[in-house]
């Protein structure tokens, strides 16, 4: 269980994942770069060169991606911690569908982030008690 300070910060920190490991994703010419970069590793599974159009889908991807992680990194509320592991939960669905059909074993690594993230963002935050709530120096 987490309190909301606790949950803050841990809604926070899977944002600076998100901006650090999408925003190469985010532009035609990073994202040739780290493309490059993971053809050369020559791990098991498919990577294939990509055409034009699945370019522009890693390039949305990395752009949405980075937008919604800077909104969470200023504001990171509760509740963008909930529609965030619910994203996430789908990212790893759809990363073990492609993992099940031959892509990359490297998503592995990723499938892993997006569950852990997932799942320390939908464990229960405690409620602030009322003692925590009132101005400092207050008596009753």
């Amino acid at each position: 269980m987490w309190t909301s300070t606790q949950y803050r910060n841990v809604v926070r920190g899977s944002a600076w994942y998100d901006l650090i490991v999408t925003a190469a994703f985010a532009t035609p010419w990073s994202f040739a770069v780290v493309h490059g970069f993971l053809t050369a590793l020559n791990l098991p599974g498919d990577l294939p060169a990509f055409q034009p159009v699945h370019v522009l889908m890693a390039n949305l991807l990395g752009s949405v991606v980075c937008v919604w992680a800077v909104l969470r990194i200023r504001d990171p509320q509760a509740l963008y911690g909930r529609y965030d592991a619910v994203a996430r939960f789908l990212f790893a669905a759809w990363q073990g569908y492609a993992l099940l059909h031959g892509a990359s074993s490297l998503l592995v690594i990723f499938l892993f982030f997006e569950l852990a993230w997932g799942v320390a963002q939908v464990l229960p935050v405690r409620a602030p008690s009322l003692a925590s709530q009132l101005p400092q120096g207050s008596r009753i």
